[in-house]
Protein backbone atom coordinates (compact mmCIF):
# COMPACT_ATOMS: atom_id res chain seq x y z
CA UNK A 1 0.00 0.00 0.00
CA UNK A 2 2.70 2.49 1.00
CA UNK A 3 4.90 1.39 -1.87
CA UNK A 4 2.12 2.20 -4.34
CA UNK A 5 1.74 5.67 -2.84
CA UNK A 6 5.51 6.29 -2.92
CA UNK A 7 5.80 4.96 -6.45
CA UNK A 8 2.90 7.11 -7.64
CA UNK A 9 3.99 10.39 -6.03
CA UNK A 10 7.77 10.10 -5.65
CA UNK A 11 8.86 7.39 -8.08
CA UNK A 12 9.98 9.51 -11.00
CA UNK A 13 11.25 12.35 -8.84
CA UNK A 14 13.34 10.15 -6.53
CA UNK A 15 14.66 7.99 -9.35
CA UNK A 16 15.86 11.01 -11.31
CA UNK A 17 17.15 12.78 -8.17
CA UNK A 18 19.14 9.75 -6.95
CA UNK A 19 20.53 9.26 -10.46
CA UNK A 20 21.66 12.91 -10.43
CA UNK A 21 23.28 12.51 -6.97
CA UNK A 22 25.13 9.39 -8.19
CA UNK A 23 26.31 11.21 -11.32
CA UNK A 24 27.43 14.46 -9.59
CA UNK A 25 28.65 12.96 -6.26
CA UNK A 26 28.20 16.16 -4.21
CA UNK A 27 29.91 16.71 -0.81
CA UNK A 28 26.52 16.75 0.98
CA UNK A 29 24.25 14.41 -1.02
CA UNK A 30 21.24 14.81 1.31
CA UNK A 31 21.19 18.60 0.96
CA UNK A 32 21.83 18.30 -2.79
CA UNK A 33 18.94 15.83 -3.16
CA UNK A 34 16.63 18.09 -1.09
CA UNK A 35 17.47 21.13 -3.23
CA UNK A 36 17.13 19.05 -6.40
CA UNK A 37 13.63 17.89 -5.32
CA UNK A 38 12.57 21.52 -4.63
CA UNK A 39 13.85 22.52 -8.06
CA UNK A 40 12.09 19.52 -9.62
CA UNK A 41 8.78 20.60 -8.03
CA UNK A 42 9.34 24.20 -9.16
CA UNK A 43 9.98 23.01 -12.72
CA UNK A 44 6.80 20.89 -12.68
CA UNK A 45 4.77 23.86 -11.46
CA UNK A 46 6.23 26.10 -14.17
CA UNK A 47 5.46 23.49 -16.84
CA UNK A 48 1.86 23.28 -15.63
CA UNK A 49 1.54 27.06 -15.72
CA UNK A 50 3.00 27.18 -19.22
CA UNK A 51 0.60 24.48 -20.34
CA UNK A 52 -2.35 26.39 -18.90
CA UNK A 53 -1.13 29.56 -20.59
CA UNK A 54 -0.84 27.77 -23.94
CA UNK A 55 -4.37 26.41 -23.53
CA UNK A 56 -5.67 29.89 -22.72
CA UNK A 57 -3.86 31.33 -25.75
CA UNK A 58 -5.37 28.64 -27.96
CA UNK A 59 -8.86 29.39 -26.63
CA UNK A 60 -8.28 33.11 -27.20
CA UNK A 61 -7.07 32.45 -30.75
CA UNK A 62 -10.17 30.35 -31.45
CA UNK A 63 -12.40 33.08 -30.00
CA UNK A 64 -10.70 35.71 -32.19
CA UNK A 65 -11.17 33.50 -35.26
CA UNK A 66 -14.86 33.09 -34.39
CA UNK A 67 -15.25 36.84 -34.02
CA UNK A 68 -13.52 37.43 -37.35
CA UNK A 69 -15.78 34.90 -39.08
CA UNK A 70 -18.83 36.55 -37.51
CA UNK A 71 -17.59 39.98 -38.60
CA UNK A 72 -17.03 38.74 -42.16
CA UNK A 73 -20.50 37.21 -42.16
CA UNK A 74 -22.03 40.48 -40.97
CA UNK A 75 -20.10 42.39 -43.63
CA UNK A 76 -21.42 40.04 -46.33
CA UNK A 77 -24.95 40.47 -45.01
CA UNK A 78 -24.55 44.27 -45.01
CA UNK A 79 -23.27 44.18 -48.60
CA UNK A 80 -26.21 41.98 -49.63
CA UNK A 81 -28.64 44.37 -47.97
CA UNK A 82 -27.01 47.34 -49.74
CA UNK A 83 -27.21 45.52 -53.07
CA UNK A 84 -30.86 44.70 -52.49
CA UNK A 85 -31.58 48.32 -51.55
CA UNK A 86 -29.75 49.57 -54.67
CA UNK A 87 -31.66 47.11 -56.83
CA UNK A 88 -34.95 48.29 -55.33
CA UNK A 89 -33.97 51.93 -55.87
CA UNK A 90 -33.02 51.33 -59.50
CA UNK A 91 -36.22 49.35 -60.17
CA UNK A 92 -38.21 52.15 -58.51
CA UNK A 93 -36.42 54.74 -60.67
CA UNK A 94 -37.06 52.67 -63.78
CA UNK A 95 -40.74 52.46 -62.87
CA UNK A 96 -40.82 56.22 -62.28
CA UNK A 97 -39.13 56.94 -65.62
CA UNK A 98 -41.49 54.55 -67.38
CA UNK A 99 -44.47 56.18 -65.66
CA UNK A 100 -43.31 59.73 -66.40
CA UNK A 101 -44.34 59.45 -70.07
CA UNK A 102 -47.73 57.97 -69.27
CA UNK A 103 -50.82 60.07 -68.92
CA UNK A 104 -52.59 60.48 -65.62
CA UNK A 105 -55.34 58.17 -66.84
CA UNK A 106 -52.85 55.41 -67.58
CA UNK A 107 -51.29 55.71 -64.12
CA UNK A 108 -54.46 56.12 -62.10
CA UNK A 109 -56.96 53.38 -61.41
CA UNK A 110 -59.85 55.81 -61.07
CA UNK A 111 -62.60 55.98 -63.60
CA UNK A 112 -62.75 59.25 -65.45
CA UNK A 113 -59.20 60.39 -64.73
CA UNK A 114 -58.11 63.09 -67.18
CA UNK A 115 -55.88 62.06 -70.05
CA UNK A 116 -53.37 64.84 -69.53
CA UNK A 117 -49.67 64.18 -69.90
CA UNK A 118 -47.29 65.00 -67.11
CA UNK A 119 -45.62 68.38 -67.05
CA UNK A 120 -42.05 68.64 -65.86
CA UNK A 121 -41.52 71.56 -63.51
CA UNK A 122 -38.29 73.54 -63.64
CA UNK A 123 -36.69 75.11 -60.60
CA UNK A 124 -37.41 78.80 -60.28
CA UNK A 125 -34.69 81.25 -59.26
CA UNK A 126 -34.67 82.16 -55.59
CA UNK A 127 -34.81 85.94 -56.08
CA UNK A 128 -37.25 87.49 -58.46
CA UNK A 129 -36.26 90.06 -61.07
CA UNK A 130 -38.10 92.71 -59.08
CA UNK A 131 -35.97 92.08 -55.99
CA UNK A 132 -32.81 92.33 -58.08
CA UNK A 133 -33.92 95.66 -59.59
CA UNK A 134 -34.62 97.12 -56.15
CA UNK A 135 -31.08 96.33 -54.99
CA UNK A 136 -29.61 97.96 -58.09
CA UNK A 137 -31.61 101.19 -57.63
CA UNK A 138 -30.22 101.72 -54.13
Amino acid sequence: MESTYLQKHLGTCLTQGLAEVARIRPVDPIEYLALWIYKYKENLTMEELQQLELEMQEKERQRIEELQRAQEHLEKMRMNMENIAKAEDTSHLEDTVADSHKTLAEISDRYGAPKLSRVEELDEPMLSDVALNIDQDL
